[in-house]
């Protein structure tokens, strides 16, 4: 039976947290400070911790250090009173394995609880081929650009999934880059000639996604037996018709530890289910390790970097693109847009002005006018209406024009994109 230490130096949190986890099967153990919550875990180690961060004499933060030191799979928990980007991160730099904000709502804890116990069971079932290559530490950064807490929070969690078999959920709009991370949890995880299979399940009937991914006999199709050793990756997951899905967990169950499944998703899964517009089964198998990309305008402070990234790769007729800056001003502006398609619409907009430009110094005035005229701005309701209208050319792009996929993407009636 899984175990879990409550560590709180209020009793009447021991109470509370006990009967919320004793339904689940959980054991509880307690302790009302770090120092005696390290000497029962060394004494006997828990499948979680879950613990407060302001006690005495030694805080959660040294608790979290000090059971990182002595049993690195250990899978702990935070709960803070006063949660804010820094504490976060700094407790998911440390190896925390995530963290609630006091009060907490009794289903979001079961949930992270839930999702702590699937993690530590897939992190002793699965491990990284020994001839896999970790990822260099430089590389995450690298590919994912940008040092705001949003990005640093992402880069913490992927690394801790690297080695894993279990199912990855990407999820987060479009232009978040899905794709880039799924790459680079394949490449870190396994050696240079492991498959990487890549399946856009927005891309073809009920019968394609049989043949590719069910097979004759149930046990996988074409396109799960390429991946065997290396990644299967369903793009936009969402799409799958659902008399796929419901035959897709079969396989998953028939294809076990052989390969790597991530998934994506520009669609909420969790409500689609709510809705019933997903197979409820499939998502529970999904979600164990669930990760959210975080939209551009949620980390601005990236938004330099990513400039400067876009810059170097553009091109300019008259002198290399290295040699362009960007001024304060333009700069600022850039960072103040609210980027509804993100990533992809910011490179395009810095590739064309750096192919445009006929100076080495780009300022404020050269940017687009929607960017930087206020006195242009549209009314509230305009912009919003424009942001929608930018989201669903988007989502249409990446669908290849095809309506009734679209339509699915975004859960709208297919007449309303005509």
């Amino acid at each position: 039976m899984p175990s879990i230490l409550i560590v709180d130096d209020l009793v009447a949190i021991h109470e509370m947290l006990e009967a919320v986890v004793q339904p689940t099967g959980l054991t509880a153990g307690f302790a009302t400070n770090g120092q005696q919550a390290l000497a029962k875990y060394k004494a006997e180690p828990f499948d979680l911790v879950l613990t407060d961060v302001d006690m005495k004499p030694m805080d959660g933060m040294t608790l979290l250090k000090e059971l990182r030191a002595f049993d690195p799979s250990a899978v702990v928990i935070i709960m803070t009173g006063y949660a804010s980007a820094d504490s976060a991160i700094q407790a998911l730099k440390l190896g925390a394995f995530d963290y609630i904000q006091k009060p907490f709502k009794v289903d979001e804890l079961l949930k992270t609880l839930r999702r702590a116990l699937e993690f530590k069971e897939f992190a002793g079932a699965g491990t990284a081929p020994s001839e896999a290559a970790p990822a260099p530490e430089d590389q995450w950064e690298a590919r994912l650009v940008g040092r705001s807490a949003a990005s640093a929070r992402l880069i913490q969690q992927l690394k801790k999934l690297v080695g894993s078999k279990s199912p990855v959920l990407l999820q987060g709009e479009p232009g978040t880059g899905k794709r880039m991370v799924a790459e680079l949890l394949h490449a870190a995880g396994h050696s240079t000639d492991a498959p990487f299979v890549r399946v856009d399940c927005t891309q073809g009937g009920e019968a394609d996604f049989v043949s590719e991914l069910i097979g004759p006999q149930g046990t996988g199709g074409v396109r799960v037996a390429e991946a065997q050793g290396g990644t299967l990756f369903l793009d936009n997951i969402s799409g799958l018709p659902r008399s796929v899905q419901k035959a897709l967990g079969g396989v998953l169950r028939a294809t076990g530890q052989s390969l790597r499944l991530i998934c994506s998703s520009a669609v909420d899964l969790e409500a689609a289910v709510d809705e019933g517009k997903f197979d409820d089964q499939l998502f529970y198998r999904l979600a164990s390790l669930p990760v959210s990309l975080p939209p551009l305008r949620e980390r601005r402070e990236d938004i330099p970097a990513l400039v400067r990234e876009s810059a170097a790769n553009a091109t300019n007729p008259s002198f290399p693109a290295s040699q362009i800056e960007f001024t304060a001003d333009a700069i600022e502006t850039l960072c103040a847009h609210f980027w509804p398609g993100n990533i992809p619409e910011l490179r395009q907009v810095v590739s064309k002005i750096v192919a445009s430009t006929d100076s080495r110094v780009v300022s404020s005035r050269q940017l687009p006018m929607r960017l930087r005229e206020l006195a242009d701005w549209p009314s509230l309701a305009d912009y919003l209406a424009g942001q929608e209208r930018e989201y669903i050319a988007t989502v249409l792009s990446a669908c290849k024009d095809d309506r009734e996929v679209a339509a699915r993407v975004l859960k709208v009636d297919p007449s309303k994109l005509a």
